[in-house]
């Protein structure tokens, strides 16, 4: 199980609410939050945020660095809705979702369809244009076969999962 999975079940503005009371009065807060958020300010203080490109006076990360973070959320996308956009009935439409998995909802466009991104490699496919990694995920997860997995808390069986789809195209 994800050691961060409680975090799942937490609504933002609790969080937000005792990050307030940590940073006024720290021993107020069960240890355990005490703890996470300690962690958090060692990842601030440490710069990880900056190079995000979050803060304003750290390094900006490279626009080819970012698009293939967004490449990663795209197939992450697919992963976790495209069993939303399968073609399982051929007798009528298949209902509307938002958001699709349109490459504007990930911060990419058409013209990106031609670059050539490292993340194709998450896929088994290694460097290749991102038409060839949407072609690859809209067999995989929106043909006639729709698989959905990512509720899987085990790491290593939603590994094995993702590896055995990669190899086999659905």
């Amino acid at each position: 199980m994800d050691r961060f999975s409680f975090l799942n079940a937490v609504h933002p503005s609790y969080i937000a609410e005792l990050y307030d009371t940590y940073l006024q009065f720290p021993d107020n807060i069960e240890p355990s939050w005490r703890s996470f958020f300690q962690g958090f300010d060692f990842g601030i203080e440490n710069g990880s945020l900056e190079l995000l490109g979050i803060e304003g006076e750290g390094q900006v990360v490279p626009e080819n660095v970012l698009k293939e973070f967004r490449v990663v959320k795209l197939i992450d996308g697919y992963r976790t809705r495209g069993h939303l956009f399968t073609k399982t009935n051929p007798v009528r439409e298949r209902r509307k979702y938002k958001p699709t998995l349109a490459l504007e909802n990930f911060g990419l466009a058409d013209s990106d369809l031609d670059s050539y991104f490292e993340a194709g490699s998450i896929l088994g496919l290694g460097k290749r244009p991102l038409r060839e990694i949407v072609d690859h995920l809209d067999a995989i997860y929106c043909d006639s076969i729709g698989l959905e997995y990512m509720y899987i808390r085990d790491p290593e069986e939603r590994k094995w999962i993702q590896n055995w789809i990669n190899e086999n195209d659905n």
